[in-house]
């Protein structure tokens, strides 16, 4: 198995582990997300934890594609490749804010419930619903606008270099464009982040790294194509400079 073909089944091997951490994540959390009382009720703290790890587990993931995809995008645009690990190592560390605040909820339960706690249930809920609102605005962020740049970015980069089938690289452009007018839809109040219109604008991107996963899995990169693409992309370069 020669090193591309190794970085192509890492990178889609990881690009699957994102999609069900991510969902995983999403689920678990959904005590502490979607009830206000949380911080003033029983909890449901082991399972917040393991939503938590998740999504820690998606970060890395994350960084991993990033890092398994960048020695093969280079040597089809060294620009490119490094705005897009840039662009996930952005995209890691807005998922890990979030985890913090979600985390600090559980703290913030615990303390309360302590011998120690005396702060009132309205302060307390005050500042659950605050944490709360941070770890939404990291998912619209991370998950969403900054995925959304990052699909374009390799979609497109696939699409030029032809490292995978071109209808793959056009699922990427269409999943990227859509989650971040749809990213954009929620920031302006169009429609709730997590409904049924958030969900439909995700299947695309949700698509493309599937589609994208399991191309790398069982058949890595075009390496022929791409390295083709990329000396034409060169002697075009080569002409308009000599």
């Amino acid at each position: 198995m020669s090193e591309t073909r190794r970085l192509a089944v890492v990178a889609g091997a990881l690009f699957l582990v994102t999609e069900v951490a991510a969902i995983a994540g999403l689920a678990l959390y959904r005590p502490v997300l979607e009830g206000s009382g949380y911080v003033v009720g029983s909890g449901a703290d082991t399972r917040v934890f393991l939503g938590a790890l998740c999504e820690l587990v998606l970060a890395l993931a994350v960084v991993g594609t990033g890092a398994a995809l960048y020695p093969v995008l280079r040597r089809r645009s060294e620009g490119a490749a490094v705005g897009y690990v840039c662009g996930r190592l952005l995209e890691a560390a807005v998922i890990v804010v979030g985890i913090v605040s979600v985390l600090a909820v559980v703290t913030l339960r615990r303390q309360s419930a302590g011998p120690s706690g005396a702060a009132d249930t309205a302060s307390l809920v005050t500042a659950g619903k605050t944490l709360v609102a941070l770890h939404d605005w990291t998912f619209l962020l991370g998950p969403n606008f900054v995925l959304g740049a990052n699909t374009l970015v390799l979609a497109c980069l696939m699409y030029t270099s032809r490292l995978v089938p071109r209808a793959v690289a056009v699922l990427g452009l269409a999943g990227g464009a859509m989650i971040c007018a749809s990213a954009t839809a929620v920031l302006f109040g169009v429609y709730e982040q997590v409904s049924v219109a958030g969900s439909l604008a995700a299947l695309p991107v949700f698509a493309w790294e599937v589609t994208l996963a399991f191309r790398l899995l069982f058949k890595g990169f075009d390496e022929v194509a791409g390295d083709g693409a990329g000396e034409v992309a060169r002697a075009r370069v080569d002409a308009l400079t000599g």
